[in-house]
This record gives C-alpha cells, sequence and structure tokens, in this order.
C-alpha cells in the first residue's frame, strides 16, 4: 500500500488530519495550528494522536516519515 491509500482507494488521513500534518511539516505548533484551523488544542493533539495510531507509530515525526513514504504528505 505504498500509494498511501487504503484498499478502495481512499486516503488514509482524514481531510482534518491531513490539515493538521501539513501545518505540521511546516514547523507550526500545537497552539498555532488549532489557531489556524480554529480548533482547541487538545482537538490538534487528537487528530495527530489518531492518525500515530492509525499508522502503528510512536511520534509525530515517525507520522510524518511514514505519511510521506505513503505518498500521503509532501514536504
Amino acid at each position: 500500500m505504498s500509494s498511501g491509500k487504503d484498499a478502495r482507494g481512499k486516503s488514509v488521513l482524514t481531510h482534518r488530519e491531513r490539515e493538521v500534518f501539513e501545518l505540521l511539516v511546516q514547523d507550526k505548533t500545537t497552539k498555532e495550528i488549532a489557531a489556524l484551523l480554529f480548533v482547541s488544542e487538545k482537538t490538534v493533539r487528537n487528530h495527530i494522536s489518531n492518525v500515530m495510531k492509525k499508522l502503528n507509530v510512536k511520534g509525530r515525526s515517525q507520522a510524518v516519515v511514514e505519511l510521506v513514504r505513503m505518498g500521503e504528505l509532501n514536504i
């Protein structure tokens, strides 16, 4: 599954998760991402945590590396 899509051709990430990670790779903090997306910092952390669970990785940077490898994220 190197295309970043699941078996049905859908993206692994939700639209909001993608927005969060696109901002994360631009070196935005959790607080900055929350302000830009008009959500709480907890919501941003939840999105990041959900993605880490989906990818079975232990940290944000590992998640970014995996998303780039899968073609889900460009840096």
